[in-house]
């Protein structure tokens, strides 16, 4: 017999957890740098006149073991990176229509130590780095190569000097590429994408622009654009009292326009040229670490040019004595009434949203801090005990996805170096005897192994084996092979010189 299809209705009760836009608001911190989170702070004492920027009266408490450091000694290195970052924004500014000169890339300058700082990990140049990108973006075969002669023919600056007809011209005559300029124009439209932001402009215009699209939306930000759309003549000749009066600023407005348009880069791609193996991309830490000669470890937050925050005295008291007669309201005062609400509510959430992300970010720290302990007094990379993000979790009582978003894209300064907070994650190795190793451990220990080989008869993977099992790490073959394939390191024949 066929069988028959029945519809039938069936009522199913399901529970969904949604989050709050205050929860959503302190998820988007957690997962911000400080860099970013200085921008999310202008943008929001801009946008909301119920929130007001403080001088910073008391230190916020970050100790670790007995003392800790309040961040003032970033001072120094902040000023000077915003000189810097003054300085190249001026030269770039008066080589405009320049384009035959090279333009110097603003490289850091410290007296006595010197105080460049090796990004663990990071060992391919800015150019593979754009490179690297294209392998997260869909494209064309074609997409590809056009792509590739564009980051090739990016200067010293990060900027595309030459126009589409020209770059499909040379891709004809150089690469033997037929492709139109509107193709051209389309891949210039991806890589603009890529990080750092402003990187494949045209002009200098158009790469503060790009940086500019990418802060929160807001009234800062439109004012920024704005200013480099329709001012970018005066902003050119810092002439700020015809800016202010051609967009009725006030004298508030302009300054915090002048402060927010120095962050931008004008020379995004100043690294171009670095050697492989290190990052001349300014790095800041969002953790400071500073060990003792006695062992003692204390840590602060770097909380950069972030103000204190504090609610607007004088929205407060008008919302207040709204209240007091709402009975009596009028219409417009009913509707003043909800506009002060509204605004100071919303900025003692974004106070609240910056405490707790400053409250989770210590306690974060503090439990790495305290699991890592031994890498932190002597800088051994070895010593780096296995840690997952469950781990941390687990002794913060906090929840995975939160540590996760703590340790995405955030530094530590440590006496031994910067590192990316990930650095110090390590999953763990389990021997045949039952112990447990740090798979970053064994990394080392074979790299320093296939070092001190004899080049002309290199050792096989079973021969490896056995030398790790002679240091006390008994891992099977096809673990060290892994290993190998994973660090880059080919097989024997290919290793025999």
């Amino acid at each position: 017999m066929p069988q028959r299809l029945i519809q039938t209705q069936e009522q199913k009760l399901q529970q969904v957890q949604r989050l709050s836009a205050q929860q959503m608001l302190v998820v988007r911190m957690l997962e911000m740098p400080i860099t970013e989170l200085e921008e999310a702070v202008s943008a929001e004492v801009y946008d909301n006149p119920a929130l007001e920027p403080v001088a910073h009266e008391d230190p916020v408490d970050n100790s670790y073991d007995d003392s800790a450091g309040d961040g003032d000694d970033m001072t120094f290195d902040e000023q000077q990176e915003r000189e810097e970052r003054d300085d190249a924004m001026t030269s770039a500014l008066e080589r405009i229509g320049q384009d035959d000169d090279m333009i110097e890339p603003a490289m850091p300058s410290y007296q006595g130590e010197e105080r460049e700082q090796m990004v663990f990990g990071d060992t391919v140049s800015f150019y593979d780095k754009l490179k690297e990108q294209m392998g997260e973006v869909e494209l064309t075969e074609t997409d590809e190569k056009v792509m590739e002669y564009l980051i090739g023919s990016l200067d010293e600056d990060g900027l595309l000097r030459k126009d589409s007809d020209t770059i499909a011209d040379e891709l004809a005559i150089y690469q033997n590429l037929y492709v139109e300029a509107d193709d051209v124009d389309r891949v210039v439209a991806i890589l603009q994408t890529f990080d750092p932001a402003g990187i494949g402009a045209h002009t200098l215009q158009e790469c503060l622009l790009l940086q500019i699209e990418r802060r929160p939306n807001g009234v800062l930000k439109d004012k920024m654009k704005e200013v480099i759309e329709r001012q970018f003549d005066n902003f050119k000749r810092k002439r700020w009292d015809a800016i202010r009066t051609s967009l009725r600023l006030s004298a508030d407005d302009v300054a915090t326009l002048q402060r927010e348009l120095r962050k931008l880069n004008p020379k995004p791609g100043a690294s171009l040229g670095e050697a492989e193996g290190r990052s001349l991309q300014q790095i800041t830490p969002d953790f400071i670490v500073d060990t003792a000669d006695d062992g003692t470890i204390s840590f602060s937050l770097n909380d950069g040019n972030l103000p204190d925050l504090k609610v607007s005295e004088e929205f407060s008291e008008m919302m207040e004595s709204l209240k007091k007669d709402k009975k009596s309201l009028s219409r417009g005062d009913k509707e003043a009434l909800v506009y002060l609400k509204d605004k100071v509510e919303k900025a003692n959430g974004f106070i609240d949203a910056v405490k707790q992300r400053r409250q989770t970010l210590r306690t974060t720290m503090r439990a790495i801090i305290n699991w890592q302990r031994k890498f932190f007094v002597d800088g051994d990379e070895s010593e780096l005990r296995p840690m997952i993000l469950k781990d941390i979790a687990d002794k913060t009582g906090l929840d995975i996805s939160t540590i996760s978003r703590v340790s995405n894209v955030k530094y530590v300064q440590t006496r031994w170096g910067t590192f990316p907070l990930r650095f110090f994650f390590t999953d763990s190795y389990t021997t045949k005897s039952g112990e447990e190793l740090s798979t970053r451990k064994i990394k080392l220990a074979l790299k320093d192994i296939v070092a001190s080989e004899d080049k002309h008869r290199p050792y096989s993977d079973e021969r490896l084996t056995k030398l790790m099992k002679e240091k006390g790490m008994t891992v099977a073959r096809r673990t060290v092979a892994k290993y190998r394939e994973q660090m880059g390191i080919p097989v024997a024949r290919l290793r025999k010189e």
